[in-house]
């Protein structure tokens, strides 16, 4: 979208009036005011207070992004440190393969460090004394706060730590942690000295966490002896113990384990953890003797900052590649403007740092800007589903950013527990990981946020770094269910199958992007060909986002799912073919095809459908037996919902499998199959029909 086309909505005034608040609930923000057919416009009194104030303001700063970035981005580069400016702001970058290999640059010549930037800036600047991080344990039983002058000397401590393991800049560092500050005191320590972190979800099994090992090669692995999800204990170190043996199996060396003591004595028997002498090493035993002060590694523009595993449309997950400078000004700014970022804001994003939400919206995002941002270690039902309105009310957050799932999970609870407590601190409200149904952002805006409090749905990727689409909370009118419009520096298109662009304003097709924003991924760690092929290979000159949307007459924009072989449940994004491989371990099955179907909690639900070997016995047991080879090879969170008992698959005659139809089937729209004369076997689609689930 050009930036000159950028779509202000036309919005009628709304006739409702702002509901009255009186008393000890009184909100900070006056009301938003609502239009019954269904826009939500800011209320004048948090748009007085916004970073942007308007539409037009909107308007202007995006067309200064899109047609003279270098303005835009020294302006913004101007509130970051760095040790040298650049002598070219960018972007320097090729985007079609037909003009030689893709090539991303960024604010080159500089020299900059992102830990300085989120913590020892702040420190100098007079604000060691104040909040950084907020932690709250899983029981709720205990809580920390640390100020920045503690982070920074944590990290200092930890970036020797890591020194004295042989780590130098540029060495990989695994990070399979819960979530307790130690976990993004290990990502900080580092970006400090220039390590490359790679983290990796809790929820993971022993065999992902080996793959990424393999790929990854780190000197030092950081887990902890387990932690309490609910009422369950996850034994991490176990589960790292058992990918170590993998991957040495495999040829990998043996790296270092740097172990947090969290649970301690409350493993035993059966719990109790293990210890390889060559190998473990205790984090408490290896902080109290190291240094309190590390000199910053200053690192060039491009140099590597992090990857981060994510799935593709094949079985091996790729290392996603981020870089320096260009993700912390990608962070910084979405940051700051998507949710109205003030001195004295307490943030709260619900995600895991295993995921990037974690990495830009728990960690660089909020300390590059100054944030006080809160860790929670448990789970958002437990011990009741009014644990994240309990915790808003006891740390005071501001601005609460979360799933959809979370949020349908937590509907579908009833009001009673959210009403249960005050919120009235609350004055923003977020959504990331999938698109939000409208239903679920009602209940959102009305229930949680007492019909005053924006919402911003978000959309972005691992790939992108930080948000490409969200509404700025002070100046869009907000349509439920829709990412709004383009984040600054973000020129979408939308494509048909062929490739070419769509001018009308209102359509439907294949959501790619124009040109590069700074925080965009620059590789495929050691795989820059998969890198080509993944992203830029299909639509040649555009970034392919592998996403659906359509726009409406007033420009909106909305996401309608993936368009490749990925599916988003609970917004993890989960490889078919990660699933397929999984379930093809087991001796019993032949073959395997998955797609994903609607569920009313997750947003996508993961639906299999199964081919068993000559001899085998479809049985309710050989289905637990299916679920839970999927849970040991990937984790909890990929277990299957739906296993649909195949005795064919739809192929064409090449052998093709044909996952249109699984997908009508799986939808349970069996009269919308549509042609099938191009199958190999069309009797295959009746026996499917009438086969079990």
């Amino acid at each position: 979208m050009e930036a000159t086309n950028v779509t202000q909505p036309v919005v009628e005034e709304p006739g409702a009036k702002k509901p009255k608040v009186e008393g000890e609930e009184a909100a900070p923000e006056a009301a938003m005011e609502v239009e019954a057919d269904p826009v939500f416009l800011p209320s004048a009194a948090f748009s007085e207070k916004a970073h942007v104030k308007s539409m037009e303001q909107y308007q202007e700063m995006y067309k200064q992004s899109i047609e003279d970035p270098a303005a835009f981005w020294t302006g913004i580069a101007e509130n970051l440190y760095w040790k040298k400016e650049a002598d070219a702001v960018g972007p320097e970058y090729n985007f079609d393969m037909n003009n030689g290999p893709i090539d991303i640059k960024w604010m080159m010549g500089s020299e900059t460090n992102l830990c300085y930037n989120c913590i020892d800036r702040h420190v100098a600047a007079g604000r060691g004394g104040d909040a950084c991080f907020i932690w709250e344990s899983n029981d709720g039983d205990e809580d920390a706060t640390f100020s920045f002058a503690d982070v920074q000397i944590m990290v200092c401590k930890f970036a020797n730590v890591l020194k004295s393991k042989g780590v130098t800049k540029g060495d990989n560092v695994a990070i399979y942690m819960p979530m307790i500050v130690e976990l993004p005191v290990a990502m900080l320590a580092c970006a400090r000295i220039g390590a490359v972190h790679s983290v990796v979800f809790g929820g993971f099994s022993s065999e992902s966490l080996a793959e990424r090992l393999i790929d990854g090669t780190p000197k030092v692995v950081c887990t902890a002896d387990g932690v309490m999800r609910g009422v369950k204990p996850i034994l991490l170190k176990d589960i790292a113990d058992k990918a170590n043996v993998i991957a040495k199996e495999k040829g990998h060396d043996t790296p270092v384990q740097v172990v947090v003591r969290r649970l301690g004595d409350k493993l035993s028997g059966a719990q109790a953890i293990t210890w390889d002498e060559a190998r473990d090493v205790w984090w408490h035993d290896e902080m109290e003797a190291a240094a309190d002060t590390c000199e910053c590694e200053w690192m060039g523009p491009e140099d590597p900052l992090f990857m981060l595993y994510t799935s593709g449309s094949t079985g091996k997950p790729k290392g996603v590649l981020h870089t320096t400078a260009g993700y912390m000004l990608g962070a910084y700014t979405s940051f700051k403007y998507i949710f109205d970022a003030k001195p004295g804001d307490v943030w709260w994003c619900t995600a895991d740092c295993g995921w990037i939400t974690g990495h830009t919206y728990i960690v660089y995002g909020p300390l590059t800007v100054g944030a006080t941002t809160l860790i929670f270690e448990g789970v958002p039902t437990y011990p009741d589903a009014g644990r994240c309105w309990q915790i808003c009310d006891k740390f005071k957050v501001t601005q609460f950013y979360t799933a959809p799932t979370a949020i349908r999970s937590l509907m579908q609870k009833g009001d009673a527990f959210v009403k249960k407590y005050k919120r009235n601190t609350i004055r923003l409200l977020g959504s990331v990981g999938e698109p939000i149904n409208p239903e679920a952002w009602k209940w959102y805006y009305n229930v949680v946020g007492n019909s005053r409090c924006p919402i911003v749905d978000t959309w972005w990727q691992t790939e992108t770094g930080s948000i490409l689409m969200s509404a700025l909370p002070g100046c869009t009118p907000l349509k439920p269910g829709s990412a709004t419009f383009p984040f600054f520096g973000v020129e979408p298109v939308v494509l048909t199958d062929k490739g070419e662009e769509i001018t009308e304003t209102e359509c439907s097709g294949i959501l790619a992007i124009k040109k590069p924003w700074p925080s965009i991924m620059r590789t495929v760690y050691k795989n820059p060909a998969r890198f080509e092929s993944t992203y830029f290979e299909m639509y040649k000159g555009y970034f392919f986002t592998g996403d659906g949307c359509k726009r409406d007459k007033d420009g909106y924009y909305w996401l309608t799912g993936r368009v490749d072989d990925v599916m988003n449940c609970s917004g993890h994004r989960i490889g078919t073919a990660e699933i397929e491989g999984a379930l093809g371990t087991h001796a019993a099955v032949s073959e395997s095809a998955v797609v994903g179907f609607p569920h009313e909690v997750k947003g996508e639900g993961i639906y299999c459908f199964v081919t068993l070997n000559a001899g085998q016995e479809y049985t309710d047991d050989l289905k637990k037996a299916l679920k839970a080879q999927v849970r040991s090879e990937i984790g909890a969170f990929a277990t299957p919902d739906q296993i649909h008992w195949a005795p064919g698959l739809p192929k064409t005659r090449s052998g093709k499998i044909m996952r249109r139809i699984l997908r009508k089937i799986a939808h349970n729209l069996p009269d919308e199959i549509g042609d099938i004369s191009t199958l190999a076997d069309p009797s295959v689609i009746d026996t499917l029909l009438t086969s079990g689930k």
